[in-house]
């Protein structure tokens, strides 16, 4: 990638830490399919496994159970469980998880606006890639 293609801005520094990378830590977190969707969910407001259950679509019981998990142990979401038959568990975002609501915020806002030039871009770019039938 190129560092220096943005007229008048400095370009961003790239992360040089290997594996200790704090960067690739937490993208590694928020770069799977669901933990960014499940923190969006719980930004407002705390639910029980199954309101979030029904409130992300297309998740699995076990993904969420799974996600909760890495969330939960990474200190972005907290786990309360009361002693009812059943019991109850109601997740949450900790104040870490909510000082992450800022950043994810402008990156959905980014994604809103620039989403249809990048269907552009996609359509754009597989129209002058060649087929499978024409390499051959």
């Amino acid at each position: 990638m190129s560092q220096g293609n943005h007229k008048g801005t400095t370009p961003l520094p790239l992360p040089t830490h290997g594996e200790s990378c704090p960067v690739r830590d937490v993208l590694d977190r928020l770069g799977d399919k669901w933990s960014v969707l499940i923190l969006i969910t719980l930004a407002n407001n705390s639910m029980r496994f199954n309101e979030l259950l029904r409130a992300v679509p297309d998740i699995s019981r076990r993904m969420l159970a799974e996600t909760l998990r890495h969330l939960e142990r990474d200190g972005l979401v907290w786990r309360e469980v009361t002693s009812t038959t059943p019991p109850a568990v109601r997740y949450g975002l900790t104040a870490l998880g909510t000082s992450l609501m800022p950043p994810l915020t402008a990156l959905i806002a980014w994604a809103e606006h620039h989403q249809p030039a990048i269907a552009v871009a996609r359509a754009r770019f597989q129209a002058q890639v060649p087929t499978q039938a024409s390499v051959r």
